[in-house]
This record gives structure tokens, C-alpha cells and sequence, in this order.
């Protein structure tokens, strides 16, 4: 009998799931999948589960294909001579071929006076421990969003539509869409009641927020949803990072430092140009680093992976959202889609980010990635926002 090809894939979220599905395509494969939680995150509704509108996660019985091990457990170190990875609980896993992704988190800077105040929305656990904080507070108490990205902007306005007084404070708001598109965005935030506040917050306090200028701002819950970074799984391994910690590749996904390596997601810098965080890239790109994998295996070059960015969405609440389009090298053109045809077109990208993932899962292979930029232009690969 053969022995299979033993596959690692280290992270469970949009990238992870698409990849352990992808790699089932091949009998003589076998995949083990290491995720901290038992279930699939809907990262991109934190937001809703925060507020209560939804419970942001999904049983991976309905997204993973079946013939995939899970450990629910976190990885500490990789072993590149040894092709191990050590787990938290002190197990170890021997692999062929490894799929790094890890996915990204909130980073607070330590030097932030009052950071300890501050509740990040970027994880499930983060998104809960607000939800508890959110049931403990009478409605009226003021709560500061920090942020002006996509994440940031969502939550403000899904708090605010809760029946919340909000204030949205950042250095700029919406930097990532088009002219006409912030316009939207900032539309809908005064429709609702939130105030804007273009000043970055330098202080938290339990009760308030300092702005950069010195004003101070009522705070009951300072939001926290600017700054990201990645875990430190690859720089502590000696794996080649960028200064965030991501995972420098070549533009097939494999780590510059060894090709049983390959990496996709939040946690991937290909040529040090990296994708803007987004399930957006990330499912495509675990799609990829799956090819490469199988393509190494059969002892065939593997592609490029161009992804393609075609669009921004933001939802504003459940009856609102902006969808901001733009070229595939996720530069935004003066074109977007408002109001509730553009809440309804969120909710649906929500959706088939999940209808993709159980059609990968069923028919590995199925899942139809498209071609992008070419990267050698000097605007792809930015990164501005989560989502």
C-alpha cells in the first residue's frame, strides 16, 4: 500500500478550510487540520455577534470535508529541519508539506496608556467577552469606536443601530474606498446618530478617551478595532517575516526559506507584497497554496497565485451597507453600491463565503479561483483594512 502525503494546516478560518477541503482532491493525501477553536469563525460578523444579531459561527461538520483530521489545539513552534510542529498541549505532527495560516489578531501597541481598557473585535473570544460587557451596560452609556477602517466602521454602525450613543474616532475614515464611497459611509454613520471624530485617541481610561488634540471623550467601552498584526508562529520558528510577522513567499505561496512550507491568508506576504486581509483573499489564496502543495506532490512547477480584488463591503447596520468596486489590484474606482441594495449584497458575499467553503468541502477542486494583477505593478498588494 502507498503510504500517503501527510499535510499539516495550521489555522482553521477562510484560508485553512479552503486549503484542507482543496487537498482532498487527491486520494493519497492526508490532511490534519490544527485550529484553537472546535468550529469555523464568520469573522466578518463579529460585529453582529457583539451586538447579539448573530452567533458568528458555523460547525465545521458543514464547511470541512470529512476525510480531514481536526485537533483542536494551538501550534507553539515548527520544526522546518524535523518537519514537526509542536502543539500547546505537547503533542507533536510530522508532516510532508506544510499549510501555514494563521490567520491575523488585534495589535495594541503596549505603550498605549490605558490599554487594558480597551476591547479589541478581531477574534471570537474578543467578540464575546464585548458582548457580555455590552449586556452589562444601560443603553444610554456612551461607548468610542477606535478605528476607521472597514471593521471599525461596521461595528460603529451596528452599535449605533442597536439603539447605542456612539462616537467613531480615527486619524481618517473609510481610507480605502473612493471619494464617493466615504461619502456613503459617512451618510448612513450621521443617519444613524454616530459621531465622527477624524483624531486618533492617544489614552484610554475606564470612563473616557483622549484624543490627540486633548479633548476628552465619555467612554463606557472603548472599542478597539485599529492596528493588526499576526501571530508569532513563523518568526519564532527562524521562518523569513515581514515586520508585521507575516510570512515571506514567492508568488506561488511557498516560504523563501524552505518548499515544504507554503502559506496563504491574513498571515502571507508573497514577494513581501501582501494581500489586504480579507476572507476575500484568503479563500482563494488557501485554494492556491493547495494547488502548489498538489502540484510539488505530482512533481509538476506550480502557478503563480494571483488573486484578484474586486470590491469592498461594508455593512451599516442590517438595513444599510456600502459596496465599494475597484480593479484587481484592490485600487477603488468612483463607483459603489448603497442603501439596502448594497446591505443586501453583503449579506449575500456573507453567505457565499460559507456556500463556497461546503461546495469545496463536497467536490474538492470545485471551488474556481480567477487570475489577478500582475504583481510586478506597484499599487497591487495593499493593505488597508480587514475584512
Amino acid at each position: 500500500m502507498t503510504e500517503k502525503t501527510r499535510v499539516v494546516v495550521i489555522g482553521g478560518g477562510y484560508a485553512g478550510v479552503m486549503a484542507a477541503n482543496r487537498l482532498n482532491s487527491a486520494p493519497d493525501v492526508a490532511v490534519t487540520m490544527v485550529n484553537p477553536r472546535p468550529q469555523f469563525v464568520e469573522r466578518i460578523r463579529l460585529h453582529q455577534l457583539a451586538v447579539g444579531g448573530d452567533d458568528a459561527v458555523v460547525d465545521f461538520a458543514e464547511v470541512l470535508n470529512p476525510r480531514v483530521e481536526v485537533i483542536v489545539d494551538s501550534a507553539t513552534a515548527i520544526d522546518v529541519a524535523a518537519r514537526r510542529v509542536a502543539l500547546a498541549s505537547g503533542a507533536r505532527l510530522d508532516y510532508d508539506y506544510l499549510v501555514y495560516a494563521v490567520g491575523s489578531t488585534a495589535a495594541i501597541a503596549p505603550t498605549l496608556p490605558g490599554a487594558e481598557f480597551v476591547y479589541p473585535l478581531s477574534e471570537f473570544e474578543q467578540a464575546q467577552r464585548l458582548r457580555e460587557r455590552l449586556a452589562d451596560l444601560a443603553e444610554p452609556a456612551p461607548i468610542v469606536v477606535v478605528g476607521g477602517g472597514l471593521t471599525g466602521i461596521e461595528a460603529a454602525a451596528e452599535f449605533a443601530e442597536a439603539g447605542r450613543p456612539v462616537t467613531l474616532a480615527a486619524a481618517a475614515v473609510a481610507p480605502s474606498l473612493s471619494a464617493p464611497g466615504r461619502r456613503s459611509v459617512y451618510k448612513r454613520l450621521r443617519k444613524l446618530g454616530v459621531t465622527v471624530l477624524e483624531e486618533s485617541v492617544v489614552e484610554v481610561s475606564a470612563d473616557a478617551v483622549t484624543l490627540a488634540d486633548g479633548r476628552r471623550v465619555p467612554s463606557a467601552v472603548t472599542v478597539w478595532t485599529t492596528g493588526f498584526g499576526v501571530p508569532e508562529l513563523a518568526a519564532v520558528s527562524g521562518l523569513t517575516t515581514d515586520e508585521l510577522g507575516r510570512l515571506i513567499t514567492d508568488e506561488t505561496l511557498t516560504s523563501i526559506d524552505d518548499d515544504r512550507i507554503i502559506a496563504a491568508g491574513d498571515a502571507a506576504a508573497p514577494s513581501g507584497k501582501p494581500y489586504r486581509m480579507s476572507c476575500q483573499a484568503g479563500m482563494p489564496m488557501g485554494a492556491r497554496a493547495a494547488d502548489t502543495v498538489l502540484a510539488r506532490i505530482a512533481g509538476a512547477v506550480p502557478a503563480p497565485a494571483t488573486i484578484p480584488m474586486s470590491g469592498q463591503c461594508i455593512s451599516l447596520g442590517r438595513r444599510a451597507g456600502t459596496v465599494q468596486v475597484q480593479h484587481k489590484d484592490d485600487t477603488p474606482i468612483n463607483l459603489y453600491i448603497g442603501g439596502r441594495t448594497g446591505a443586501f449584497v453583503k449579506e449575500q458575499v456573507c453567505r457565499f463565503t460559507i456556500k463556497f467553503l461546503r461546495g469545496e468541502a463536497r467536490n474538492p477542486g470545485s471551488y474556481r479561483t480567477l487570475k489577478g494583477p500582475d504583481r510586478s505593478e506597484p499599487t497591487a498588494g495593499r493593505t488597508v483594512g480587514i475584512r
